[in-house]
C-alpha cells in the first residue's frame, strides 16, 4: 500500500501545480478557499486528535502519522511556491505594462510641447 500512496502523492503533487500554473478563474478561485478549508480542518483534527493521523498513516500503509503530515507539509509547499511564483510573475507583467504606458504617454507629451503633469520646467531651446 506504501508504493500505492507514493504514486497518488506524487501525482498530485505534479497535478497540483499543473493546475497551479494553467488558470485563474473563479472556478481556481473556489477550489483554492476549498483546499484552505480542508487544510485547516485537517490542522485542527491533528491538535485535538492526533492518533487520527497515525490511523489514516497506518491505513494508507504509511509508519507514523508524522510521515503523513510531512507528504502533506510537501504538497502544500508546492503549491505555495507555484501560487507565490504565479503572482509574483504577473506582478512583474502589469509593471512592466504600466512602464511602458507611461514612457509612450511621456514621449506623447513631450512630442507635442507639453510637460508632463505636475512639472513646471522650462523647454530648452535649440
Amino acid at each position: 500500500m506504501t508504493i500505492l500512496f507514493q504514486i497518488i502523492a506524487a501525482v498530485a503533487i505534479v497535478l497540483s501545480g499543473f493546475l497551479l500554473f494553467r488558470g485563474s478563474g473563479a472556478r481556481h478561485q473556489a477550489v483554492r478557499r476549498l483546499l484552505m478549508a480542508a487544510f485547516v480542518v485537517a490542522a485542527a483534527a491533528s491538535v485535538f486528535v492526533p492518533q487520527l493521523w497515525t490511523g489514516v498513516a497506518n491505513f494508507l500503509g504509511i509508519g507514523r502519522g508524522a510521515d503523513l503530515l510531512l507528504y502533506f507539509m510537501v504538497l502544500i509547499f508546492v503549491v505555495f511556491v507555484a501560487t507565490t511564483y504565479r503572482r509574483f510573475r504577473q506582478f512583474e507583467l502589469q509593471h512592466s505594462e504600466l512602464a511602458r504606458q507611461m514612457a509612450l504617454l511621456k514621449a506623447r507629451q513631450d512630442g507635442e510641447g507639453g510637460s508632463p503633469a505636475g512639472e513646471d520646467r522650462p523647454r530648452e531651446t535649440p
